[in-house]
């Protein structure tokens, strides 16, 4: 028998870290090596285990999923990266295509999709999720996001938009500094960098806004 895939889980929520984690071990060709919840511990087990396949959530506390990816690609270049979000936005998808993601999962298809996507990365190859391809285009070059207009959150930087997302969510300012291990002081520039270039002038604006435009659920 070949030798199982071996995979580093990283997700925040405990509920749906343990239901993956059950999920890939029930299978004879897959074995979890690891299961984090936060983006810097991922980035220290992936160099140490070199595992297959790491399957990120795109919401951690920590460093952005993308420069933990990227940094996880650089030391250790055999290891395959899926993104898990609840979100499918222009941004990101471009975000885990420049960090040459395997694969990107929406939460809300199946767990047995995760099973896909894994093999499929494992085996060279790169899954994404129904609506991620309505954003995309594969050609021989690769996959590339489609053209589409720019919305407002295009100026934004990658931070900028998860302290976003965390305000829109209704987090206080400690428990966005909390969750994405930065001072209050740093979300406070973030947050004052956010309503200069959204012209936007209180944190309900800022919530509005990303409610209108999918960022979170109302």
């Amino acid at each position: 028998m070949s030798k199982p895939i071996s995979i580093l889980l990283a997700d925040d929520h405990e509920l749906i870290g343990k239901m993956l984690s059950s999920l890939i071990e029930a299978e004879e060709d897959m074995q979890v090596v690891g299961s984090l919840n936060n983006s810097e511990d991922a980035i220290q087990e992936a160099i140490r285990l070199a595992p297959d396949v790491c399957v990120l959530d795109i919401d951690m506390p920590g460093p952005s999923c993308f420069e933990a990816a990227r940094t996880i690609t650089t030391r250790s270049p055999n290891t395959k990266i899926i993104f898990l979000s609840a979100f499918v936005q222009d941004r990101y998808v471009q975000q885990a295509l420049d960090v040459g993601a395997a694969g990107y999962v929406n939460k809300k298809e199946s767990p047995q999709t995760v099973l896909k996507a894994i093999r499929t990365a494992a085996a060279g190859d790169a899954y994404f999720s129904a609506d991620v391809q309505e954003l995309i285009a594969i050609d021989s070059s690769g996959a590339r996001l489609v053209h589409t207009k720019p919305t407002p959150f295009s100026k934004l930087t990658p931070r900028e938009l998860e302290v976003l997302q965390h305000i829109a969510m209704g987090l206080s300012k400690k428990e966005v500094a909390k969750k994405l291990h930065i001072s209050a002081n740093t979300v406070d520039n973030h947050t004052n960098h956010l309503m200069t270039k959204l012209n936007i002038h209180d944190r309900v604006g800022l919530t509005r806004l990303a409610i209108r435009e999918g960022l979170v659920s109302a």
